[in-house]
């Protein structure tokens, strides 16, 4: 008696993870098929060489794992949108109101109030003031203990700053060694709460962007 033969069934291919968010409206479908072509391959396969119950198992179950992982990044997927829009509806009350970062300062020819924190351990300390291209434009000494220092927002010759985004940092020195260089908070107003990337921002008044977790004051806006 003649007996035609048949490949043994091969292990299913990987699922790129580049379509795996593609998989999500196909993966039903694609089961029952998968299903069906079992079924097919077991009336066919050969029967002095049949194919291992233990191998359709493993296949099988292979197959659901791929399918219960796409179903769970969906729901993450949803919890994260929901999360994300219940911060931003949460936070839409800071929209107006000023908050205190290190952040760039809007310069529209008013003097800005800036809150220095020297290292406790310096002799001195001094403020450096930068443009939006992170160019010093003007540098001058602050005392080392921390409080608010107000810039006038004039050069050297006498005339304002032009218009725009300033940084702030304070360099704590002892003698000639420089301690610490860091970015000064000051007060912005918030005008837009925003998702970006799975995370909440704020944009200040300016257009410059902080993350939530950088603020640390928040006050209604000043007169």
């Amino acid at each position: 008696m003649e007996v035609s033969q048949t490949n043994r069934l091969a292990s299913p291919p990987p699922v790129p993870a580049a379509q795996a968010a593609d998989a999500k409206g196909e993966i039903s479908s694609d089961f029952e098929t998968f299903l069906r072509m079992l079924t097919v391959q077991m009336q066919n396969q050969d029967p002095l060489n049949p194919v291992e119950s233990s191998d359709f198992a493993v296949q099988l179950a292979t197959f659901s794992g791929v399918e219960q992982a796409v179903l769970t990044n969906d729901l993450l997927k949803q919890m994260t949108a929901q999360v994300n829009g219940s911060s931003l509806a949460d936070m839409a009350n800071w929209v107006g109101k000023e908050a205190r970062a290190p952040a760039a300062a809007n310069f529209i020819g008013d003097p800005i109030t800036i809150t220095p924190n020297p290292q406790s351990n310096a002799d001195r300390a001094e403020i450096i003031v930068r443009n939006a291209s992170g160019v010093e434009v003007e540098r001058f000494p602050v005392p080392v203990a921390a409080g608010p220092v107000t810039w006038d927002g004039l050069a050297d010759s006498g005339f304002p700053h032009p218009l725009g985004l300033y940084t702030f940092e304070v360099a704590s020195m002892s003698g000639e060694e420089l301690l610490d260089q860091s970015q000064v908070e000051i007060y912005s107003t918030v005008t837009e709460v925003r998702s970006q990337g799975g995370q909440t921002v704020l944009i200040l008044e300016g257009g410059s962007e902080i993350g939530t977790d950088q603020v640390t004051a928040l006050r209604a806006p000043t007169a």
